[in-house]
């Protein structure tokens, strides 16, 4: 059962993005690609909104996830979250382990 994480990360003067930049130049964002359990560790960027930075973050557990909340890369969010004063909402989803069901497929285009 995986666990997709959605974070949007708000800030002023284009905090959140010059965030999820260092993130990525500093090699946070691969070290937790690259951790046992990541399924996805992507930033978005809203049309309509500079200041907000949305963050889909994927674990195929809980128990992955919360070896990763218990790593010493999240100290380092965290300073980088204070450092650029961020404001959090997340949503959290859990995957059914089922497929769509097929009254939704003529909706989607592979």
């Amino acid at each position: 059962m995986a666990i997709t994480i959605h974070i949007y990360y708000k800030g002023e003067n284009g905090n959140a993005r010059k965030f999820a930049n260092e993130m990525i130049a500093n090699g946070i964002v691969e070290k937790i690609r690259a951790e046992n359990g990541n399924l996805r560790y992507e930033y978005f960027f809203p049309m309509n909104d500079h200041e907000t930075v949305l963050l889909i973050d994927s674990w195929d557990s809980q128990n992955t996830l919360d070896v990763h909340h218990q790593s010493p890369m999240m100290q380092e969010i965290i300073l980088l979250r204070e450092k650029y004063d961020l404001h959090m909402k997340v949503e959290r989803y859990v995957s059914a382990d089922a497929d769509a069901p097929e009254t939704d497929h003529k909706y989607i285009r592979e």
